[in-house]
């Protein structure tokens, strides 16, 4: 039993000793001091011995045991070391080397008209007011004078999510929400996101609006006229003739599309305004008075007015984009320009 313990010493160490890789290291171990290991069988056979016998193989077994511990954890620490001093020289940082320029982003011309319109509008008193995306028919229609028979509704092609619920078509219905919640006086502007069933070079299914509307005592067109007269003057530079046209939306009473001098040629006529030198830029009304009944308004007492305009519209005459289309494509040569 001595002879197998010095055999097995021997063979031990030296399985130990070439092992050259942790895991290589640990199925050595295994093989030694594991449930079915060499040393482990030994200890099994020590049953077989006399009582003489087995105190001296038993302590020779035990010390055995130690030294095969001790050496694996020597072993194990030594590996480990040269793996680490192996990784530090393969992966060291050269700091003679120039660094990585971190590329700063932009605002997206969109937002950026966006912040601009709303700025203006809030050096006239007005506040920002959102809504949700997916809206309720009442809001988006039947509020605004638009029922479930109106031609309009055709018009605005919508994206109907259930019999009662829709990607709203405009910005119109924060209008409604901000009515049954406040009283008036109430004066908001009102961007975000909106949904048609539109796609060529001048529209978008998803593309984005700002509402804006006040009520008071006493509003009339001639506080629309002056409201978005500024508006335009101080969006486009001062100078360019602003008209007004009649029209007609649902929701307001009466209704104009407003048109500004075109800011390509100067009102001489040109592509871009389709030689008549003007560029129609937002449609608005006064308030009808079925929309007042609809957030239980005093029809007799208050009046208002609105205005709705397409922000990639604002965006393409002020930036000269003829494809409203670009700034959907994520094509960084465009969006980098601004």
């Amino acid at each position: 039993m001595k002879e197998r313990l010095r055999q097995l010493q021997q063979d031990a160490l030296s399985a130990l000793k070439q092992a050259d890789d942790l895991n290589v290291l640990q199925n050595v171990r295994v093989k030694i001091l594991g449930k079915k290991g060499s040393l482990t069988e030994v200890m099994k056979g020590m049953r077989d011995l006399s009582a003489e016998e087995r105190p001296i193989i038993g302590n020779l077994v035990n010390t055995l045991k130690d030294l095969f511990e001790n050496y694996f954890i020597d072993r194990q620490l030594e590996l480990q070391q040269r793996d680490v001093a192996a990784r530090l020289a393969n992966e060291k940082i050269d700091v003679t080397l120039p660094g990585r320029k971190t590329v700063s982003g932009n605002l997206h011309p969109v937002t950026l008209v966006t912040n601009e319109v709303v700025e203006i509008f809030s050096r006239l008193g007005f506040a920002v007011a959102e809504g949700p995306e997916i809206e309720q028919d009442f809001y988006n229609f039947e509020a605004l004078n638009i029922p479930k028979d109106h031609p309009a509704r055709d018009m605005q092609d919508t994206f109907y999510i259930k019999d009662d619920q829709v990607l709203r078509t405009h910005t119109s219905p924060v209008q409604i929400r901000t009515m049954l919640e406040h009283k008036p006086p109430v004066r908001i502007i009102a961007p975000g996101t909106v949904y048609r069933r539109d796609s060529d070079i001048t529209h978008s299914p998803m593309f984005h609006q700002v509402e804006g509307f006040l009520v008071d005592d006493k509003v009339t067109f001639g506080d629309l006229k002056g409201v978005l007269t500024h508006f335009l003057n101080e969006y486009f530079g001062q100078g360019h003739k602003v008209r007004f046209r009649p029209s007609f939306f649902p929701f307001t009473e009466p209704s104009a599309e407003v048109d500004i001098e075109c800011v390509i040629c100067g009102g001489k006529g040109c592509r871009v305004c389709g030689k008549t030198g003007w560029l129609e830029i937002l449609g608005c009304g006064m308030i009808d008075p079925e929309v007042f009944r609809s957030v239980n308004y005093d029809v007799e007492k208050y009046s208002g007015f609105a205005f709705g305009m397409g922000l990639e519209r604002i965006a393409m005459l002020k930036y000269g984009v003829n494809d409203l289309r670009l700034f959907f494509d994520n094509d960084l040569r465009f969006l980098k320009q601004f």
